[in-house]
Order: C-alpha cells, then sequence, then structure tokens
C-alpha cells in the first residue's frame, strides 16, 4: 500500500501520533482506518470494515475490545506491557504508604476544621496515629512489569518481599522468598498487592478462603482489575477487623463510601509519561506490523518477525486451527526462502515466508483468515 490510515478513537497522546511517517495519514473515518489507535473506547458493539487490519490499545488492559471477533476477522490487536508500569508502581507505593499513616483519613477530617485549626490539629490529629512500613512484609501476586517494580521500590524502603508469580519480570532486583501456593505466602504478609490480569482462574482469588489465612489487620491493594477480588468477602473482613484497610484503583458502587475501603478513580495510567509511552509503543506495534508483517505484543495472535531480502516478498498469513501453514505456503507460491511461524496456546496461528519476488499464488480454504503480500 502506497498509504495507510489511522484512525483514534479517544485523544491519544501526540507524542505517539508523532511517531507516524509519512506513509500514514490520520483519518476521521474510521471505516476507511487500515489501523486503529485506542485507550478505553468501547469497542465490544462497533462493526469492523474490511480495511481493518490492526488495533493498538495505548495501555496493557483489553477487556474493551472483542479480541475472539477480531481474531476471526483477521485484525491482529496489540496492547502496550509495561508502558504504564512506572505510573501504577509510584501510585501503589503512595497508596500504600497513606494508607499506613491514615493520611486519607486525616485530609479528610482537617478539611472540616473551623476556628482555631492549630489547637484542633494537637488535640485531634493521635486519632490518625499510624505505622511505618519499613520493616514490614509486602506480598506481592503477580511479579510481572508493574508487580517487580513495586517490589524493587517497596525494599528500596526497607520492606521484607515476598511473592507468588507464575513468571517472574526480569527487572526484579529486589530480594523476594516465592512461595507456590498463595494461601500459604499472604500467612506472613502485613500488606497486599496484587498485580494480574483478569482470568478465569485469578477472578475472585481474593476471597474469604485466602482472607482467612492473612494476618490480622493485613492492607489489601488491588490496582489491578475490580474483578480479582470478591466485594462481599472484603468487606466482611473489614467489618472482622481481619482487613485493616482495602486500597483500590478499580472501585465500583459496592465499594464507593464503605468504611475501610480507600478508592482512587482508576489513575494508575494517568500520568502524561504513561500515556506518551503507551501510545508511542502502540503506534510502533501498528507500524511494524502494517509495513513488514511483525507481530510483537499481540493478544490475539502469536508474535512473528521475519527481516526482508532483495528480491523476495513477504506472504504474511493469519490461519486458525491446526494448518501445515509452511507447506500451505509453499503450495501456493512455490519454493519459501524463509519462514517463521509463530506459537500460540490459542487456536490462533500467525506466519511470514520469503518467496520469490514474480512469485503468483493464492492461499486460501479452511482456517485461512487472511493473506497479505509485502
Amino acid at each position: 500500500m502506497d498509504k495507510f490510515y489511522i484512525g483514534t478513537l479517544n485523544n491519544i497522546s501526540e507524542a505517539g501520533l508523532g511517531r507516524l511517517t509519512d506513509k500514514y495519514e490520520l483519518t476521521e473515518d474510521i471505516d476507511k482506518a487500515n489501523g486503529i489507535v485506542v485507550r478505553s473506547y468501547k469497542m465490544h458493539e462497533m462493526d469492523f470494515s474490511d480495511n481493518l487490519m490492526a488495533i493498538g490499545r495505548a495501555g496493557a488492559g483489553v477487556n474493551n475490545i472483542p479480541l475472539d471477533r477480531c481474531a476471526e476477522d483477521g485484525i491482529v490487536v496489540f496492547n502496550a506491557p509495561g508502558a504504564n508500569s512506572n505510573a501504577v508502581k509510584e501510585l501503589v507505593i503512595s497508596a500504600m504508604i497513606m494508607g499506613a499513616r491514615n493520611m486519607y483519613e486525616g485530609v479528610a477530617w482537617a478539611n472540616t476544621l473551623e476556628g482555631d485549626v492549630a489547637g484542633q490539629v494537637e488535640k485531634g490529629k493521635k486519632q490518625f496515629a499510624g505505622t511505618e512500613i519499613s520493616g514490614k512484609t509486602l506480598g506481592i501476586i503477580g511479579l510481572g512489569a508493574i508487580g517487580a517494580k513495586v517490589a524493587n521500590a517497596a525494599h528500596a524502603l526497607g520492606m521484607n518481599i515476598v511473592g507468588n508469580s507464575v513468571v517472574v519480570h526480569p527487572i526484579l532486583s529486589a530480594p523476594c522468598e516465592m512461595y507456590d501456593d498463595v494461601a500459604e505466602m499472604v500467612k506472613v504478609c502485613d500488606y497486599i498487592s496484587i498485580h494480574v490480569p483478569s482470568l478465569p482462574e485469578t477472578k475472585g482469588m481474593i476471597n474469604k478462603d485466602l482472607i482467612a489465612n492473612m494476618k490480622e489487620g493485613v492492607i489489601i491493594l488491588n490496582f489491578a482489575r475490580p474483578d480479582l477480588a470478591v466485594n462481599a468477602d472484603i468487606l466482611a473482613g473489614i467489618e472482622s477487623g481481619k482487613i485493616r484497610k482495602y486500597l483500590t484503583d478499580v472501585p465500583n458502587e459496592e465499594l464507593v463510601g464503605k468504611a475501610g475501603v480507600i478508592t482512587t478513580p482508576h489513575l494508575g495510567a494517568s500520568t502524561a509519561e504513561a500515556e506518551e509511552n503507551c501510545a508511542s509503543m502502540a503506534v510502533d506495534e501498528l507500524m511494524a506490523y502494517l509495513e513488514e508483517g511483525t507481530i510483537k505484543n499481540s493478544v490475539n495472535f502469536p508474535g512473528v518477525e521475519l527481516a526482508g531480502k532483495a528480491g523476495f516478498k513477504k506472504v504474511c498469513v493469519l490461519y486458525k486451527g491446526e494448518i501445515d501453514i509452511e507447506a500451505a505456503i509453499k503450495a501456493a507460491y512455490g519454493d519459501v526462502a524463509d519462514v517463521c511461524v509463530g506459537r500460540s496456546r490459542t487456536e490462533y496461528g500467525a506466519a511470514i515466508a520469503l518467496v520469490a519476488a514474480d512469485a503468483a499464488g493464492e492461499l486460501a480454504g479452511e482456517g485461512i483468515l487472511k493473506v497479505r503480500e509485502l
């Protein structure tokens, strides 16, 4: 294509859109767009045109995008893992300290004072006496890009770190005792911070059974996803005194205004720096896919990347099911100079092959979702 068209569904940082080269043009006509950059816009009810090849989510969560329908239509969906990790880390650390020191409650009380404010402060401040985090134990569920940064920062502030995680991000540098069983880990924690995606196996994981294993007076922080915790069990734990506080950046109507619950309005990635980082990563991913067929950080197709070579063209294939895709490409185009087949845990696959520049072929049939020649 001589030019690619990019649409946006939210206000996207100029730092990201400014990375688009002269091969791209922004369009307000979403049906014309070959790629879309989106933040929180809910896309589930959208109809997608045949022009659309990719969606770049300027953030980590993709609950607002119909991933399976996109995959069936051969639309690759990207996200920006880790681009907002520093912003979330800073919010978690600040929330933990403010929760430990009862600063939220203290600020609310101080804003009600009239008259002899200094005198009232001296008399009333003892009701907000808190605890220090240094020397306490922080348990982190999920040591990906965000969890690992929280661990490093908390350790630098004097905390002991324990963790439970399927994978551990290489950025983790803090000493961290790992637990295979999260129910055992929470027994030693003064604070627990959760940093995992919303999956069938993680939904409702902070529940009455896990809470029963926790230390008395534990502080729980959920700056990830609302459905990771069972709200009724959290509130019951607060009422019994088992949970000292529940701090969350993903509030809902069941939690707002409840004693012992401190909510922030989903501020995790709401910094200028995070918005720039997320938009830049999403735009780079879209350009790499549209121009080169490269798939990196997709949430519905496996990663593939293959360098071009003079005298050859790329055949980029998205498919579904158990297909010998290399054999299918050879049958359609003849000899293949090189091929990269993505490995996926889902039923969807991706491949890039180098074939002769003058090779003519047609790759179609059951399971073939989209074919592009570059």
